[in-house]
């Protein structure tokens, strides 16, 4: 990428982040030096696409790929620090099967809707992206 490589720039300022929290306390050396984004390993992420084949016109779906990111160390720590609280609150609301979709909506419509209710479900795009990050980190601070 020659002179343009964002990649130094990011594992710089990844780093200076994670200085800032240990000197501010907030993570431990240990934790520092686990999280730090080391040169030798880093790398971009990319970009790539899956086609829909079920859709019509076969529109692309795209994925990208950070798995040396800078900060993949960072999520992956707040995927252990999270994971816990989605999959209890996860326990609550998730299916493993059209039949028992069926048979909560049914249960929860005896109670809940009126006989003319028109059940639909929809397909959300970008969810990720739709989600505000404040919103999003006051959610998380309000479940814990």
């Amino acid at each position: 990428l020659g002179v343009n490589d964002p990649l130094p720039n990011l594992i710089e300022r990844t780093n200076k982040y994670l200085l800032d929290l240990r000197l501010a306390h907030w993570i431990t050396q240990k934790q520092y030096e686990l999280l730090c984004a080391k040169p030798s390993e880093a790398k971009l992420a990319h970009l790539y696409y899956l086609s829909k084949t079920h859709k019509p016109g076969t529109p692309l779906h795209p994925i990208v790929s950070g798995l040396k990111h800078p900060t993949i160390k960072i999520s992956t720590y707040l995927d252990q620090l999270l994971r816990p609280i989605f999959d209890k609150i996860g326990l609550k609301t998730t299916t493993t099967s059209g039949f028992e979709v069926m048979k909560q909506v049914y249960e929860w419509s005896t109670y809940n809707l009126r006989k003319k209710t028109l059940l639909c479900t929809i397909d959300v795009v970008d969810l990720y992206t739709m989600i505000p990050q404040t919103e999003g980190v006051l959610a998380i601070k309000k479940k814990c």
